[in-house]
C-alpha cells in the first residue's frame, strides 16, 4: 500500500513554501531559506521520523527531481550557456564589442540606452544575459559615470521580463512544462500579450532614462556617481579592474556577435526539430508543440561548436582554452543550478503533502475571486529569487484557476521576479 502522511492535503502542506519565503524576507538568503523550506517538508511527510526525512528529501526530492529529464536538460542549456559567457570573455568579443560600443556611445543616456537594448537582444537566458550585458557593459557605463546600482537594475530588470516573454528560452523551458494536460509552450506565447509587469518593466526603464528621472535609494546612487562616485556603498567590486582577466588583443566584434546570433538561429531549429517540423509539421505547429528543454540543449550545443570552431579557425583560441571554459562556465552557473534544484526539491516535498489537493478543495473554491489581487501583490513585494517565486505560486495558484475553469494563459501573467519593480520604490 502507497504510504499516505498524515498531513497529507492539509493546510500543513502549505507550510514548508511558507517557512521558505518568510526565512528569505527575513535573512535575505535564497539557498538556506529553500533547504529548510524542504526541511520543514520532509518532516511533515515522515512525521517526524529522522530516517524518513532525510530519505525523503534525497530519494524522493532532490534525486528525484534530478532524474527527470526536462529538469536535467535545463541544467546542461544552462552550463552551456556559461561556457559560451566564458568562451566569448576569453576570446575577447566582449571587451571588443566594449570598445566598438565606447567609440559611439557619447552620453550617459546613450548608455544606459544600449545597456537596455543590448539586454533585450539577449533574451536565451535571464542568467546568460547578466553574465554577457554586465562584462560588456560595465567599462561604458563606468566611463559615462553611470552608478553601479543603476547598471545592476538596468540589466537584472530586463534580463528575467524579457526571457519571462520569450519563447525561445530557459523560462519557457522550465514554465510551460507546469499546465497538465495543455500544450504548455502554446500557452506560454498565447499569455505573452498579458505579462503587463515584463512589458510595462521594460517601458518604465526607457521612459526613465529618457526623462533622466531617479527617485529613492537610486536617486542617491546616481547623485553620488555624476560626483565620481560610482558605488555609494562601501564595497567596490572591479573598482580597479580586477576580475576583469587579461584582454585578448585578437577578439573582433564579431567574436561576441556570431556565437550570440548562431545560439538564436540552433535554438529556433533545435526547438522545431523537438516539434516535427522536419517530419511534414508546419512551423507554427511544430514550435508549439516542441519539447524546449530538449531543443534549447540541441541547439545551444550546436551553437557552442559553431562558437569553438569559430574561435580554432581565427586563432583568437587553442582548443586547450575552448576545453578550459567548460569548468569555469559551469562555476558561473553554480548559483542558478542550486536555486533550481531547491526548488524543484520543494516542489516536491510540497505535491507530496498534497497541496494541489488540498488548494483545490471546495471550501476553496469559493474563496477564489479574492485571490488573483493578494496573489499578483504579494508576487510584487516578495524579494527572493524569481525562479523560487516561480514554482511556489505554480502549485500553489494553478489549481484554483483548474478548478475554476480559468485558462491558465492567466496565471503566466503573474508579476514574477518583481522585486525590481519595488527596488525603485
Amino acid at each position: 500500500m502507497e504510504y499516505v502522511p498524515a498531513m497529507y492535503a492539509t493546510f500543513w502542506a502549505l507550510i514548508p513554501p511558507v517557512v521558505a519565503i518568510v526565512l528569505a524576507l527575513i535573512t535575505k538568503e535564497v539557498y538556506s531559506s529553500l533547504f529548510l523550506g524542504i526541511l520543514v517538508g520532509a518532516l511533515l511527510y515522515s512525521g517526524g521520523n529522522f530516517e524518513g526525512t532525510v530519505n525523503h528529501i534525497f530519494s524522493g526530492g532532490m534525486i528525484s527531481v534530478l532524474s527527470s529529464s526536462s529538469n536535467v536538460g535545463i541544467l546542461v542549456f544552462l552550463v552551456i550557456l556559461g561556457t559560451m559567457v566564458c568562451l566569448m570573455n576569453r576570446a575577447g568579443g566582449s571587451a571588443a564589442f566594449g570598445r566598438w560600443a565606447g567609440k559611439h556611445i557619447k552620453t550617459r543616456v546613450g548608455a544606459e540606452l544600449a545597456t537596455i537594448l543590448l539586454g533585450v537582444l539577449i533574451f536565451i537566458d535571464d542568467y546568460f544575459n547578466c553574465l554577457t550585458v554586465g562584462s560588456v557593459m560595465r567599462p561604458i557605463t563606468d566611463q559615462h559615470n553611470v552608478s553601479r546600482a543603476k547598471l545592476a537594475y538596468l540589466i537584472d530588470a530586463t534580463a528575467a521580463p524579457v526571457c519571462i516573454i520569450a519563447p525561445i528560452s530557459s523560462w519557457a523551458a522550465a514554465v510551460s512544462g507546469f499546465v497538465p494536460g495543455e500544450d504548455g509552450m502554446s500557452v506560454f506565447v498565447r499569455a505573452i500579450p498579458y505579462n503587463y509587469y515584463a512589458l510595462l518593466t521594460i517601458v518604465m526603464m526607457v521612459s526613465m532614462v529618457l526623462m533622466k528621472e531617479e527617485f529613492g535609494a537610486m536617486g542617491v546612487h546616481e547623485s553620488n556617481a555624476l560626483k565620481g562616485d560610482l558605488f555609494t556603498t562601501a564595497a567596490r567590486p572591479y573598482a580597479s579592474g580586477e576580475g576583469d582577466g587579461p584582454v585578448n588583443p585578437r577578439g573582433k566584434v564579431m567574436d561576441l556577435l556570431i556565437p550570440i546570433i548562431s545560439l538564436v538561429i540552433c535554438c529556433v531549429i533545435g526547438m522545431i526539430y523537438t516539434g516535427g517540423f522536419f517530419s511534414g509539421t508546419d512551423f507554427v505547429t511544430a514550435f508549439s508543440q516542441s519539447d524546449a528543454s530538449v531543443g534549447l540543449v540541441l541547439g545551444s550545443f550546436f551553437g557552442l561548436v559553431i562558437t569553438i570552431l569559430l574561435y580554432m579557425v581565427r586563432r583568437v583560441l587553442s582548443f586547450r582554452d575552448c576545453m578550459a571554459c567548460i569548468p569555469e562556465g559551469f562555476k558561473s552557473m553554480v548559483p542558478a543550478i542550486l536555486i533550481l534544484t531547491f526548488a524543484w526539491t520543494l516542489k516536491a516535498m510540497t505535491d507530496s503533502l498534497g497541496a494541489s489537493v488540498f488548494v483545490s478543495a471546495p471550501a476553496f473554491a469559493l474563496a477564489f475571486p479574492l485571490l488573483p489581487q493578494p496573489a499578483i501583490m504579494l508576487a510584487a513585494i516578495i524579494p527572493v529569487n524569481n525562479i523560487h517565486i516561480t514554482f511556489f505560486f505554480i502549485f500553489l495558484i494553478l489549481s484554483f484557476f483548474n478548478l475554476q475553469g480559468v485558462h491558465p494563459a492567466v496565471f503566466f501573467s503573474f508579476p514574477f521576479d518583481s522585486f525590481y519593480f519595488t527596488a525603485l520604490m
